[in-house]
């Protein structure tokens, strides 16, 4: 009989990174004081032949190409996300704050797939608690099984019994194995308890959703390991006191890492926003200055969204620069051109700088409608309602081209905007005979404010 060996081990929490002693700083990933020290229990080898089978090595020619297999869920957004729906047999990680819908949208897509047999595994709420949001919800479904269970053992029972067509996880810190001794959301757990749902995924071809916690600098909790054993790591971002979530595609391996889906927050769950355009524009006719509209994408959906900033006099001698929504280093960056290229003196300002409707957007083209609003704010003059721009600025205080302005224009154009700034020489092959919006060619930035402010 195999004997157990105890031993002590030593674990990079940020990297998973696994040292005999303890060390300052990680070999691995460079971060400092990351070492928790971790008790395995490791059994020791038994004779006889190895339970793998060794694979033959076959050329790039012989090998067949075949399309996955995919199950279309029940909401669009998360079908685009996912590449297509969920590939049989694939083991997907969906990670966010919590109270953030994360189960949410899992249940309610769960509960209106009645064509699968499902298993949902809490490890975090009861049987009664995920009862009352299924009712909240407004969807049953007498295909899906809950289990409240935590021993990574129990849960292979279950599959046997169950034998599920569908597999969540909710969520992966609070599984453990006997094999290890460390607690439940260690390193050593969650990396071994992820490897371990991976070989079922794969050898019974079961798709398994595992819920992830994250930290405090909003990366998935637990080694980064983990995000390379699953096949897909989808974040669910959004703040808590607005309305609207963005489920992002961090890694996918069927499929695009630049998809997106907008979700709103309601009262029966979580409804799918097909047009995020008219969702984050404010049109009640309402004309403050510090406001415009910039034409931004996510993924491959172009929509229009409201930047707003507030110059103010610096009250307490320091200024200020909050921003919400945009990076902060590339907002210090536009203030800088506006103080060197173009003269306007706001360095003992205070900048308040805020994209409308709690959503982060990461698209350099949002560069000129961020700008344009600091000045408008700056100056006290409203940008006109019908106007929509988009532009990256460089340092010099040139426009520099955008990718994909044909989208960009054409959801412009739905929405009824009149005129709309884009960079100068951006529309290499494109006919605008037929287009009803104007448009503003710009090549720097001095340009854009004469045509919006005379």
């Amino acid at each position: 009989m195999a004997k157990n060996k105890t031993e002590t081990k030593w674990f990079c929490n940020n990297c998973g990174h696994e040292s005999p002693k303890w060390e300052g700083r990680c070999p691995s990933c460079g971060e400092w004081n990351s070492f928790v020290e971790e008790r395995v229990t490791k059994s020791s080898k038994s004779s006889g032949k190895p339970r793998t089978s060794i694979s033959k090595p076959q050329r790039v020619s012989e090998i067949e190409a075949t399309d996955e297999a995919r199950i279309k869920l029940p909401s669009n957004e998360l079908n685009r996300v996912l590449g297509g729906g969920l590939v049989t047999g694939s083991l997907v990680l969906i990670g966010g704050e919590p109270g953030i819908g994360k189960s949410t949208l899992v249940l309610q897509n769960i509960l209106s797939l009645r064509s699968r047999r499902i298993l949902y595994i809490s490890g975090e709420e009861s049987a009664s608690q995920l009862k009352m949001r299924a009712d909240r919800i407004g969807r049953l479904n007498d295909n899906c099984y809950i289990a409240c269970e935590t021993s990574l053992e129990n849960i292979f029972n279950h599959f046997d019994s169950v034998k599920p067509e569908l597999v969540i996880i909710d969520s992966i810190q609070t599984i453990a194995t006997d094999e290890i001794e460390s607690s439940a959301g260690s390193v050593s757990q969650v990396r071994e308890c992820a490897a371990q749902l991976l070989r079922y995924a794969k050898s019974e071809n079961v798709p398994i959703i595992i819920i992830g916690h994250i930290n405090k600098e909003g990366s998935i909790a637990g080694p980064k390991v983990l995000e390379h054993i699953v096949d897909a790591v989808l974040q669910f971002e959004g703040d808590r006191h607005y309305m609207y979530r963005i489920l992002r595609s961090i890694k996918n391996r069927f499929g695009s890492t630049s998809e997106i889906g907008i979700y709103e927050m309601c009262q029966r769950g979580l409804r799918e926003v097909t047009n995020p355009s008219e969702m984050l524009i404010k049109r009640d006719g309402e004309e403050l200055s510090g406001t415009t509209i910039g034409v931004t994408i996510e993924g491959v959906r172009p929509f229009l969204i409201e930047v707003q900033a507030l110059v103010s006099t610096a009250a307490y001698g320091t200024p200020q620069r909050s921003v919400t929504g945009f990076d902060s280093r590339r907002m210090n960056m536009l203030l800088a051109v506006l103080e060197k290229r173009v003269g306007f003196k706001i360095a003992q300002k205070d900048v308040f700088l805020n994209i409308a409707g709690g959503i982060k957007v990461n698209d350099t083209a949002l560069d000129l409608a961020v700008i344009c609003a600091i000045l408008s704010s700056n100056v006290d003059i409203v940008v006109p309602s019908n106007f929509c721009m988009t532009g990256e600025v460089g340092l010099t205080g040139e426009i520099r081209q955008v990718t994909r302005l044909e989208q960009r224009i054409m959801e412009a154009e739905k929405l009824g905007f009149e005129s709309m700034i884009i960079p100068k020489g951006n529309l290499k092959g494109f006919d605008t005979s037929k287009l009803k919006i104007r448009l503003v060619e710009v090549a720097r930035v001095e340009e854009a404010f004469r045509s919006l402010f005379g």
